[in-house]
């Protein structure tokens, strides 16, 4: 191949590389999944018109039929019918708790990246500290001060997330605040907050949006692994964290308790992982 040829070819994959990308087979299945899981999470009457908390002893420990698609728990209840309704559960506490992380992140960063460099050498101190702690251990950190609980497994999943969160505003702000627009809006007389909302902030959270959708996914799992650990939601709540925990006495014997929840908590994660890059990808490529 000549070199004319291979500079045609690179330009070729430039070109394309340059447009957006359709939907793959991935980004599709994870759209449609992420629409279930929403139709769930608002009207899960409409998937699963049960009663995720009825009781039908006579019915207990039924494995996966036409009946009960997912199966029976050990009281008789539905399997497919709690899987459902507990999806709102697993939603409200991902999509809240990476509110409240993202909220503080989006205030520490700030605060490090604005305000000189005692704050943030300061900021920067306290982050560190709550790095040198995993973040689940964090959040288990919380809930035995505070006590377990619903609300208090989302506050301290999203206290656990909010280091990560702060290190990135503060990166970009650093960034953003150098740039030629943020000078020429110095030169015009702009006064500090107004460079900061106007021009600053805007700039800096457009990337946050991917990462919220990845965090979700993130803090779906570890609500769920507190709720396992019987820190979060409780029996009989249908939530899936709740639900993993109550199965495993019966693992060997009725898996489908088990498993079902477990299967959502995957898909859900992988769901906002796929959808996650996806948005990435194409913010990229705008």
């Amino acid at each position: 191949m000549s070199d004319l040829e291979v500079q045609a070819e690179l330009a070729t994959q430039a070109a394309r590389s340059g447009q957006p990308r359709r939907l793959g087979l991935a980004e599709a299945t994870a759209g449609l999944l992420a629409v279930f899981l929403l139709v769930a999470a608002v009207t899960p009457q409409l998937l699963a018109p049960g009663d995720p908390l009825g009781i039908d002893p006579l019915s207990a420990f039924m494995p996966p039929t036409g009946a009960h698609v997912f199966g029976t728990d050990e009281s008789g209840r539905d399997i497919f019918t709690r899987v459902v309704h507990g999806t709102q559960y697993s939603l409200v506490i991902g999509a809240a708790a990476t509110a409240i992380g993202l909220g503080l992140g989006i205030v520490l960063g700030t605060l490090a990246g604005m305000l000189g460099r005692v704050v943030d050498f300061t900021v920067n101190r306290f982050l560190e500290v709550l790095f040198a702690f995993p973040g689940l251990l964090l959040a288990l950190l919380f809930i035995v001060i505070f006590g377990p609980g619903v609300a208090t497994a989302t506050i301290a999943v999203g206290l656990s997330t909010a280091p990560g969160y702060a290190r990135i505003v503060r990166a970009q702000l650093i960034t953003v605040r150098s740039a030629a627009f943020v000078e020429a809006a110095t030169v015009l007389g702009r006064t500090r907050w107004q460079i900061l909302l106007r021009h600053i902030l805007p700039n800096t959270l457009a990337p946050l949006l991917v990462l919220a959708t990845l965090g979700i996914g993130q803090a779906i799992v570890w609500a769920a692994t507190l709720s396992y650990l019987g820190l979060g939601a409780e029996p009989p709540t249908a939530e899936w964290g709740a639900m993993l925990s109550a199965g495993r006495t019966y693992i060997t014997s009725a898996w489908w308790m088990s498993f079902f929840p477990g299967l959502f908590i995957v898909l859900t994660a992988v769901t906002a992982t796929v959808l996650g890059r996806s948005i990435d990808r194409r913010m990229r490529h705008a």
